[in-house]
């Protein structure tokens, strides 16, 4: 039986543990969120409340990594994050945590927002369900991911070791991270 009792994370809020339990939500239905610089939450619409169990007070003003899962590999939020700084969009399969601990599958497309002097001001994120095929191709990997952080001790030997085999990974089955993806996302369709 898994562990669901509420523990207290770096930030002192109190940590959610996975239950173990997936959910999902209906393929015509997007999870919105928007943050500022720092990936605090400044906006997030009904689905993304609906779907993680959250109310509006308690995901605004939070970190967005509220809804972090445990078992989604630093490595892609280093690429999202270098992505991001570079001011480009990325795509990536992302498994959430819900505050009451079951966890749900989302394809995320985020992006820069501009101010009218056109600086970055913060970053919107629309997240649809992604299929099953989708998923069974990325699963591995992330599972590959993982064990590759859990090898090293320290949380920057951990996400630089990822983040290569990441590379090695993409490299190996195409040009760039975008293509890689892309290739995932149109196997969706078939």
């Amino acid at each position: 039986m898994l562990d669901t009792r509420p523990r207290t994370g770096r930030s002192g809020r109190t940590a959610v543990r996975p239950t173990g339990e997936e959910r999902s939500f209906a393929a015509e239905e997007l999870i919105v969120s928007k943050t500022d610089l720092r990936g605090v939450i400044t906006y997030a619409n009904d689905v993304f409340l609906r779907v993680g169990a959250y109310s509006l007070d308690e995901v605004i003003g939070q970190p967005h990594n509220l809804i972090r899962h445990p078992d989604m590999p630093r490595a892609v939020f280093k690429l999202l994050w270098d992505t991001l700084a570079a001011r480009q969009e990325l795509f990536a399969y992302v498994n959430n945590l819900a505050a009451d601990g079951a966890n749900y599958w989302v394809l995320a497309h985020v992006t820069p927002s501009y101010g009218p002097d056109g600086a970055v001001v913060g970053y919107h994120s629309n997240r649809r369900r992604p299929s099953r095929r989708a998923l069974d191709r990325i699963r591995p990997l992330y599972e590959r991911l993982l064990a590759e952080e859990r090898r090293h001790p320290h949380a920057r030997a951990a996400v630089a070791a990822s983040s290569e085999l990441l590379g090695q990974v993409v490299a190996e089955q195409a040009a760039s991270y975008e293509d890689f993806i892309w290739t995932v996302i149109s196997q969706e369709e078939n």
